[in-house]
């Protein structure tokens, strides 16, 4: 009897394998939102409304083209809300989580697929992984909600049954850095409230960490000797770019009657410092986005674009990458050889990854701007701070996105998707293989500067 050769199945690259796992879950959301029940208007929503609300979604970014609260109805924002928390997990996570409770085992590919979900290096204890990120998540969001539960009930009045689930949605999306809020203004009814406020933004700050920082501060918080290069580069940066940023905003919009102008000094520094950290790529806002100064668009502008750490529910660039060009800058004006940071050498190809990124990623902005500015006619400033928060998966708006076109729209909906993946995961995804050269051409150097 002869033996049939069957075919290996197509398997794929596993940074494609996150693709299309954010691929299919945003495609899926986009079909449940679709649904009528899923919103308050009878004859339903459009097909490209619940496209960008799945993608914003699942992308964690938290731009909208309707308003959440009046448009979705409650199981809408369930879907929303269950669509952030998947989209924050990480795909591949989540689907590696399920077959761990279904199957109690994982294939090495799956193995794969979730540590490059997770950028880890590793991927021997990947169901430790899998377990200290789920962890982490909830119960960061519940101890969030802990806060935010008799905020709402005792200082607000809300029903409990309101007050829970307004806790709950605001603390899914705070930790996830999704921005989407159950209030028509946003959070701008809390601009002077730290109650709710501060919670919120521990939550973001958070979240926007990384998984790979926080579950090395938990096991070796009090050893930083131990700490890798990259959590050193989080934890150095992170507070930096917050301070930073609260400085500048609150004094670029300190005298603004439109935005802090109206509120007492201890306030503004709230507003300030609430406004910084959304930049790390959130999107709820306490004061209207659209009436702040040109200046203080500039300075959001760069802080989205950074982001947060890697590995995390945040978006941008990642402060990592901002961090490596900065030492890789200050190596060379010192004349030195190789990139040092904290007492160890920076590998070169990270070198190229980061300056890779960013190419990658002003060209992605920077065409997106160019293609709505001939769309849409708008200024430079407004659309480049609209593309910025689309492909950083920040969600803050000037107020312009609700009124885009549909082909408009649709250049958003790819900014968030290919900002949520990051441009090397992209990138590597859409590279039909790897290249490997066993040779080495002479070197020459042309002139630079």
């Amino acid at each position: 009897m002869r033996r049939l050769r069957v075919r290996r199945g197509f398997r794929l690259h596993p940074a494609q394998a996150v693709v299309v796992g954010f691929a299919i879950t945003v495609a899926v959301g986009t079909l449940l939102l679709w649904l009528p029940p899923m919103t308050l208007n009878p004859d339903g929503t459009s097909f490209i409304t619940a496209l960008f609300t799945s993608t914003s979604a699942v992308c964690v970014t938290g731009l909208t083209v309707v308003d959440t609260q009046a448009h979705w109805s409650p199981l809408g924002q369930v879907v929303i809300m269950a669509l952030i928390q998947v989209g924050g997990l990480g795909i591949m996570i989540f689907a590696s989580l399920i077959g761990l409770v279904l199957a109690r085992k994982m294939s090495v590919r799956s193995r794969l697929n979730t540590a490059a979900e997770a950028k880890t290096v590793g991927y021997d204890d990947v169901r430790g992984l899998i377990r200290g990120i789920v962890l982490i998540s909830f119960t960061i969001e519940a101890i969030t909600w802990a806060f935010l539960f008799p905020r709402f009930l005792f200082g607000y009045a809300y029903e409990p049954g309101e007050a829970a689930w307004y806790a709950i949605f605001h603390s899914v999306s705070s930790f996830n850095n999704a921005g989407f809020a159950l209030y028509s203004d946003s959070l701008m009814g809390f601009v002077d409230d730290p109650f709710i406020c501060l919670p919120i933004c521990a939550a973001i700050i958070l979240g926007g960490l990384g998984f790979p920082v926080i579950m090395q501060l938990r096991k070796e918080f009090a050893r930083p000797l131990h700490w890798s290069m990259n959590t050193k580069l989080v934890l150095w940066a992170t507070p930096i770019l917050l301070v930073a940023g609260t400085m500048y905003l609150t004094v670029v919009e300190w005298s603004n009657p439109d935005t802090f102008g109206r509120l007492n000094p201890a306030s503004r520094i709230l507003a300030g410092f609430f406004a910084s950290v959304q930049t790390r790529s959130s999107g709820f806002n306490t004061v209207d986005t659209g009436l702040m100064r040109d200046e203080s668009w500039v300075g959001m502008d760069v802080l989205m674009f950074i982001g947060a750490g890697p590995a995390g529910t945040g978006g941008g660039i990642k402060v990592t990458t901002f961090a490596v060009l900065f030492f890789i800058l200050l190596t060379e004006l010192r004349g030195e050889g190789a990139v040092n940071i904290f007492g160890k050498r920076l590998s070169r190809a990270v070198h190229r990854q980061a300056i890779t990124v960013v190419l990658i990623a002003v060209g992605a902005v920077m065409s997106a701007t160019v293609v709505l500015m001939l769309f849409t006619g708008l200024t430079f400033d407004v659309v480049l701070f609209e593309v910025i928060s689309a492909f950083a998966t920040v969600g803050l708006s000037t107020g312009i996105t609700g009124d885009f076109a549909e082909i408009e729209q649709a250049v958003l909906v790819f900014l968030m998707f290919a900002g949520r993946l990051g441009p090397l995961t992209l990138g590597t995804a859409i590279a039909l293989r790897d290249r490997r050269i066993l040779y080495e051409l002479p070197k020459e150097r042309p002139a630079i500067g």
